[in-house]
């Protein structure tokens, strides 16, 4: 008997990020590529968790885990030490409400998420309260993992300090991940599979590829409102 591919089903496998039975008597066998794959983050507790995100790896055709293009992140600074006053920040053509000079992170994203170009869910910010930190802006959503275009800020209505400024970096660039195959989503782990006891870097597995999920369940957090991948195979919950 060969040994060197298998796949072993334990007791503690939970599937509750299934959202229906339907599809999950099409699962494919695949074979995951477990140099791929980091042992305390895709396998924290010694075994592939059911519901594990997977894609296909271009160059071996083997499975590995799924990893998006990462969203832009744009970085607001307020330099020169302003005492009060406002600035705003344009964004594919549309402009800010004033915000204030000593403004949350939480402000800069309610009046991002004020346009007529931005959902609620397309950027998160982090960071501040200005003009000490910096803000930083990440773009999620219906624009993760895209180059969006970076966004300017007007500062001349901030007052005292010295020539305050505010200026827009982009930190991470939208899209600059892996193109490898994995930023493209395949579907999920459909039965837990033992990791501490193989002996090779391949491993048979069960792919769920058609189905609905529950996103909220899933081991490793997915942006359902991203992967235009698998329209029309799963329905994310």
């Amino acid at each position: 008997m060969d040994l060197s591919m298998r796949t072993e089903n334990f007791s503690f496998d939970d599937q509750s990020w299934l959202g229906s039975a339907h599809g999950t008597d099409a699962a494919r066998t695949i074979t995951l590529d477990v140099s791929a794959f980091t042992a305390g983050v895709h396998y924290p507790n010694g075994y592939f968790p059911s519901g594990l995100p997977l894609a296909k790896i271009t160059a071996s055709g083997k499975y590995g885990p799924y990893a998006a293009n990462p969203g832009e992140v744009q970085t607001v600074t307020i330099t020169g030490g302003p005492t009060g006053g406002t600035y705003t920040l344009t964004f594919d053509g549309e402009t800010t409400a004033a915000i204030a000079y000593n403004a949350t992170a939480s402000a800069v994203q309610t009046a991002l998420e004020a346009l007529s170009n931005i959902e609620p869910g397309d950027v998160t910010a982090a960071g501040g309260p200005h003009p000490g930190t910096a803000v930083t802006v990440t773009f999620a959503g219906g624009y993760l993992g895209e180059n969006v275009p970076q966004m300017s800020a007007a500062s001349g209505s901030l007052t005292g300090g010295t020539t305050p400024t505010v200026t827009v970096t982009t930190t991470t660039g939208g899209g600059s991940g892996s193109a490898d195959g994995t930023e493209m989503l395949a579907g999920f782990l459909f039965c837990a599979v033992d990791a501490p006891a193989l002996t090779t870097t391949d491993v048979g597995a069960a792919l769920l590829e058609h189905g609905r999920v529950i996103a909220s369940k899933l081991p490793i957090a997915v942006d359902a409102a991203g992967q235009a991948d698998v329209a029309g195979r799963i329905i994310f919950a």
